[in-house]
């Protein structure tokens, strides 16, 4: 699919290009032949800067990794996935590679959760009386994955802070809050079909827990009635203490911290070098799409739509990477970049394209990866599921985005 988008976005704006300049408009044909070298350039340089940040943060993860964190973590979602699945035994080992999967999604730890996750689906798959066939385990799991709250989006920092934001992480307690609301109506949504007993004890335990976490969070940046006046000391204040408690549980476990931040900043070379080829090919292709005129003729028209209904239309500009990202991480990833780029990382639509990059999961890819690793053809609802989550994190980003930013 990303394959057709991709050639599609090409062809289109080529054409539409050389169209308008047989019209009269030779100054787009300019702009398309910059756009190619512009595009390069933009990749090149964002993912070089990438490589110190991304040494850090991976070596980091790999403290919580070593130390043992993230299975503390696992362990410590493991009641609540035995409730949400009873057709998995307790106790089983699935009940575990879900909970790994999960803890790895909401530590930023990519390379361990997808591995996690496709053990989690072939576990499950033990228990699938119908091999084909999504089982109802495998759904609700899927539908969470795709919708994981991330507790530490990393790779948003990263790109706002090399796009010149004042405070890279002032989009953190936006996209913490868009993610929970995205992973709550996706678990709502596939409770409701599978008719699982949300009042359990346990469960509602850890609904209120969250709740409490996320609710303080947000009352800490009220200030002076203003939602989002304080989201940013909020949001460091919060990196400092998972770090701070990262480093007091690697001393308490007596792990060789140094050689293990060694060990994982080794994987930010490879990583941002790696990020290369897949971010200039999606740059060439929206570089392209901007300097033709299609993109704005696209947005546009949106925004006539919005406006003529009374709406306003400032996240128009930003609403591309909220469509993109359920199909794919690298064009919604491009699609940011080219939005902080051209408004500003700072402007409302720089930080909206922030949260939604961090608010929603790509749902096709995840379906398509952890389905295609159990040879599973027939997914049920799904995808509608995991569609109905994003769905709901592009209109509480979107909201959220208005209230913190205004």
């Amino acid at each position: 699919m990303l394959n057709r988008i991709w050639a599609s976005l090409i062809v289109i704006s080529l054409l539409w290009g050389i169209s308008a300049s047989l019209f009269g408009y030779s100054e787009i044909a300019s702009a398309l032949v910059a756009s190619l070298f512009d595009m390069a350039e933009l990749a090149t340089k964002i993912c070089l800067g990438l490589i110190g940040v991304m040494c850090f943060w991976l070596g980091l993860m790999e403290i919580a990794n070593v130390s043992g964190l993230s299975e503390k973590l696992a362990r410590g979602l493991a009641p609540l996935f035995s409730r949400l699945m009873p057709e998995v035994p307790r106790g089983d080992k699935a009940i575990s590679s879900i909970s790994m999967n999960m803890a790895a999604n909401m530590l930023g730890l990519d390379n361990a959760a997808t591995p996690a996750g496709i053990q989690a689906m072939r576990d499950l798959q033990v228990h699938n009386k119908t091999p084909s066939l999504l089982s109802n385990a495998q759904i609700l799991f899927l539908v969470l994955n795709t919708s994981s709250v991330t507790l530490i989006p990393t790779t948003v920092f990263v790109y706002r802070a090399q796009l010149g934001a004042v405070a890279p992480t002032d989009v953190f307690l936006p996209i913490l809050l868009a993610t929970s609301c995205s992973t709550l109506v996706g678990l709502l949504t596939v409770a409701w079909l599978q008719k699982l007993k949300l009042w359990s004890p346990v469960v509602l335990a850890y609904f209120i827990a969250a709740a409490v976490i996320v609710g303080g969070l947000l009352a800490a940046s009220v200030d002076e009635g203003e939602i989002g006046k304080r989201s940013a000391l909020v949001g460091n204040l919060t990196l400092l203490v998972l770090i701070a408690g990262l480093f007091l549980y690697g001393f308490k476990r007596r792990v060789r911290m140094y050689d293990a931040f060694i060990d994982g900043a080794k994987n930010g070379f490879s990583i941002a070098i790696g990020i290369i080829p897949y971010l200039v090919a999606m740059l060439f292709a929206l570089g392209l799409l901007r300097a033709s005129g299609v993109l704005e003729f696209g947005l546009e028209q949106l925004r006539y739509a919005v406006a003529f209904m009374g709406g306003d239309t400032r996240f128009v500009d930003a609403l591309p990477t909220a469509l993109m990202k359920p199909f794919s991480g690298s064009g919604s990833r491009a699609l940011m970049i080219e939005t902080m780029e051209v408004h500003g990382a700072d402007s409302f639509a720089g930080r909206l394209a922030a949260v939604y990059q961090g608010s929603t999961e790509t749902t096709f890819y995840v379906l398509a990866v952890y389905c295609g690793a159990v040879a599973i053809t027939r997914t049920r609802y799904a995808l509608a599921c995991g569609l109905i989550a994003d769905g709901a994190g592009i209109v509480a980003a979107t909201l959220l985005a208005y209230c913190f930013f205004g």
